[in-house]
């Protein structure tokens, strides 16, 4: 209780005059959700580090567009639409800015190609004589990666508070992690079902290399890209800026949508468990998954969820201090965003963020002023805001 109120109410009571109130704190504004515009299947949202004047939105036809003083730009950014297969789960699934992106201009693609449906992982450069369009013969292949079947193509690429650029991919689609005598997540020795982190810069005549640091590198038999295992289909993964702690969303199998979060580089050799455990409950009986770290976050498909939305850490202080920190994330079917608390083992204050429904919840992101967004697949794209 505050003393200032019987003080001031003594000295009106001596004085005769009405005690002034004493002053009370406006309540946040609620957060919404403020429409920048409507996309053609939007996915995700990115910016260049430290860039206050544009945001570039991802979608899965193969473009990347810009906004710009509030207004989209006519022309894209880039197009790689004639080079893509599109659809499903399939199409231009990832963007990321180098750290220099202001001194290199480099910036990296993950898109299923049109010849054979198969990951690409490409560098770009944007133009040097006009920054809001990419140079579309810069175009450098660092990798490519078969795809058994259409689905499970993951997506996500980030670079990492190391530097380093992570890139998460499914298992190979299908169902149940089919391919391969035990499925691909608990293989050590092929690319898929993982979050690979490499030095894309070219070295030599190599189009990149292989960190000093990643935990099977010297590994026989291993993919010595691989930096965590054991994922199903990761669907966006992001580390906070602020403490480079990391999230994973994985897409469940027929039960269970996960979060996967790990301290900052604590997640080097990880094992998440797929297909041994869907979520924190088994999937394949008589499989191990060693040292399998479970989930902090799970949620059912009997409560509506189908395909997990995974989000971004928010350090927007426009926002307020009470989301400081916070996870938020949502699901494609459910459409609720929701932001948590992540800490090693479990999470904890989940609960809807009190926003509208968005259809199709599809992707987050965040801009150069640590602003976020959230897409729909069917077109509107959001900032958070208050």
């Amino acid at each position: 209780m505050s003393l200032l109120g019987p003080v001031l109410a003594a000295v009106a009571s001596a004085t005769g005059t009405p005690a002034p109130q004493p002053a009370t704190a406006e309540p946040a504004a609620a957060p919404r959700l403020q429409s920048v515009g409507t996309f053609e299947q939007p996915l995700h949202v990115d910016a260049p580090p430290g860039d206050r004047s544009r945001v570039f939105v991802v979608e899965q036809g193969g473009k990347i567009r810009i906004i710009k003083g509030g207004r989209r730009l006519e022309q894209p950014f880039l197009d790689v639409s004639g080079q893509i297969t599109a659809g499903g789960e399939q199409g231009l699934l990832g963007l990321a800015f180098a750290p220099d992106y202001a001194q290199s201009r480099r910036f990296y693609v993950h898109y299923s190609a049109e010849e054979d449906g198969g990951t690409r992982i490409v560098e770009y450069r944007a133009s040097a004589s006009n920054p809001d369009v990419a140079d579309a013969g810069s175009a450098r292949l660092l990798l490519q990666q078969d795809q058994p079947e259409a689905n499970h193509n993951g997506g996500p690429l980030r670079f990492g508070p190391d530097g380093m650029l992570y890139i998460g991919l499914g298992d190979g689609g299908g169902g149940g992690d089919q391919h391969g005598r035990r499925g691909n997540g608990q293989s050590l020795s092929t690319k898929l079902g993982k979050i690979l982190r490499i030095d894309p810069r070219q070295s030599g005549s190599r189009p990149y290399s292989v960190p000093s640091g990643n935990p099977f590198r010297t590994r026989a038999g291993a993919a010595p890209e691989i930096y965590a295992y054991g994922l199903r289909n990761p669907w966006r993964m992001a580390f906070d800026p602020a403490t480079g702690d990391l999230a994973i969303a994985d897409v469940g199998q027929n039960e269970i949508e996960e979060i996967n979060f790990t301290r900052r580089n604590r997640a080097r050799g990880a094992n998440f468990g797929w297909r041994p455990f869907e979520g924190r409950q088994r999937f394949a009986s008589g499989e191990s998954a060693p040292g399998h770290v479970p989930p902090v976050l799970q949620k059912s498909h009997a409560d509506g969820w189908c395909s997990i939305t995974g989000g971004v850490f928010i350090r927007d202080r426009a926002l307020g201090s009470g989301l400081q920190g916070r996870y938020i994330y949502g699901d494609f079917c459910v459409g609720q965003v929701r932001v948590a608390k992540l800490r090693p083992g479990r999470a904890t204050n989940d609960r809807s963020l009190g926003v509208r429904r968005v259809e199709n919840l599809s992707g987050f992101g965040t801009d150069g002023q640590n602003r976020v967004y959230v897409t729909s697949l069917a077109g509107p794209v959001y900032r958070l805001t208050r």
